[in-house]
């Protein structure tokens, strides 16, 4: 294995130096083989990436298990304002962090933009919340000890983050986690390693110790996990992406019984009843839909209409999404980017040809766009049955299918029918309709007449196959914490005498 300091080797990304190499107890290293980053809008290779291998990671590993106690025992005050100074440093490299995200994921700038801000405010979420984590304190039920509960990292962590939002899940995940005192060992996204090596950058630069942020890129994430899965020495790991990757990981997992977080795949219905605001609906679904070419988990994935606004809401939705604007994320005028990769492209392509064999009717869209980069026009699609397995299928991508139902109960069950449970929308103007039928849907999140709902105050996640835990809100920085009961005992008498 060569693992050799690098001082030198960094890309030139429009006018921003960013690091190519891992990131090992506080160095920058290279490697004997690179893979290449592709800029989706143009298939230009835009970097030469260091290549993990399950040695590297194991090394980070190592600087994460020495680096912990010493992170662990960091007082809260301290730890806070390392955030403090990190936090500013983000916001000063605002454009950069776009301009990256834009040439690695293709999404448009505005859209880069935005999950820069949410990002950044995740980060000082927890950045506000290191000194304010509490136990509690109470007398013992028979009297002469009292009980004490309080917490304390779970220790090393592996953070697996998505190629989507490369930003937003480095920083949610990893602010959590360094907040919590525990180290950290980052895998990026292949897609998309450039936005992790610049964030990671960005927490050395602030003053993060050695050992305790550390960076692994490869081209063969299984190995990596696997090697580092296998070692007791790692008690939590933290991943984002597909159910079936996921499972994998629980799995492996269950050896050490090292505690796991799960942000898996979505089904998101996007319920429009009868007495819903159509524009506010068909407004709301075009972001959430096409945001991020509808490469999110939680995109609206089936678009479920009451029957008595279906035409309507099918004319208005065809109309804006024919005038959507695909192309380079560095145009102003462009709404949706490219999918990632030449691989995803023809995935999505197949997906809309197998829903046209089993009676889908395309209204607009429905073909790859020729040319250089890889873009598929924004598509809708009408679907007259709903026993098809494709019903439920994750689309993570520009497709929009729409389905008609004839009554609120038909709108719930159809909902309800799937494994996933991630986020779901419900457009209605009855605040008891709203309360009622968002408490009677199997999903974790719930959005009421918005296609939009992270936000740093609140608990993002899934139940069923959409995953185990939640990031962000209170219980974020809890996830990476191990509640610890003390049972003190005490003389009552003393003191008194």
């Amino acid at each position: 294995m060569t693992l050799q300091v690098d001082t030198e080797t960094r890309v030139n990304l429009r006018g921003h130096l960013v690091p190519t190499g891992l990131f090992i107890d506080g160095d920058w290293r290279v490697t004997d083989s690179s893979f290449t980053v592709t800029n989706p809008a143009d298939a230009t290779v835009i970097a030469e990436m260091a290549d993990g291998t399950a040695e590297h990671a194991l090394a980070a590993l190592d600087a994460a298990v020495a680096a912990s106690s010493g992170w662990r025992l960091w007082a809260p005050r301290r730890r806070a304002d390392l955030f403090h100074r990190a936090h500013a440093l983000l916001v000063e490299r605002a454009d950069a962090f776009a301009d990256v995200m834009v040439l690695e994921s293709g999404k448009p700038r505005a859209e880069a933009q935005g999950e820069f801000a949410l990002s950044a405010g995740f980060f000082l979420w927890y950045a506000e919340q290191v000194a304010h984590l509490h136990g509690t304190y109470q007398e013992g039920s028979p009297g002469g000890y009292r009980i004490i509960e309080t917490h304390q990292p779970v220790g090393p962590s592996l953070l697996v983050t998505p190629w989507n939002f490369p930003l937003l899940m480095s920083a949610r995940k990893a602010g959590a986690a360094l907040a919590a005192g525990c180290t950290v060992i980052m895998k990026s996204a292949r897609e998309t390693p450039l936005t992790a090596a610049l964030f990671v950058q960005t927490l050395h630069d602030a003053g993060f110790p050695a050992g305790v942020v550390n960076l692994i890129h490869t081209s063969s994430s299984a190995k990596i996990s696997s090697a580092v899965m296998a070692d007791s020495r790692l008690r939590k790991v933290s991943f984002t992406g597909s159910t079936g990757v996921g499972s994998t990981l629980l799995t492996q997992a269950s050896e050490h019984v090292i505690n796991s977080s799960m942000e898996l795949g979505g089904d998101g219905p996007f319920i429009v009843l009868d007495d819903a605001d159509v524009d506010l609906a068909v407004d709301q679904a075009i972001i959430c839909k096409f945001r991020n070419a509808g490469q999110a988990c939680v995109a609206a994935n089936r678009i479920i209409l009451h029957s008595s606004i279906a035409d309507e809401f099918t004319s208005k939705f065809v109309a804006r999404t024919r005038d959507l604007t695909v192309g380079d994320g560095f145009d102003s005028k462009v709404e949706v980017g490219p999918v990632i990769s030449q691989r995803q492209l023809d995935r999505v392509v197949g997906l809309v040809k197998s829903f046209q064999e089993i009676g889908a009717t395309v209204l607009t869209g429905g073909s790859a766009i020729e040319g250089a980069g890889f873009f598929f026009e924004p598509t809708v699609l009408a679907f007259t049955t709903r026993r098809h397995a494709f019903c439920n299928e994750e689309l993570f991508a520009p497709v929009a299918v729409l389905y008609t139902v004839d009554s609120v109960p038909e709108a719930l069950a159809f909902a309800n029918d799937t494994h996933y449970g991630l986020a779901a929308y419900l457009f209605t103007s009855d605040l008891s309709r709203a309360v009622t039928i968002a408490e009677r849907l199997d999903f974790g999140m719930v959005g009421v007449n918005r296609g939009i709902m992270a936000d740093p105050a609140a608990p993002f996640g899934g139940i069923k196959a959409s995953g185990l835990g939640r990031e962000g809100g209170h219980d974020g920085i809890y996830e990476f914490m191990e509640r610890k009961y003390v049972a003190l005992t005490i003389d009552e008498k003393a003191g008194l005498l």
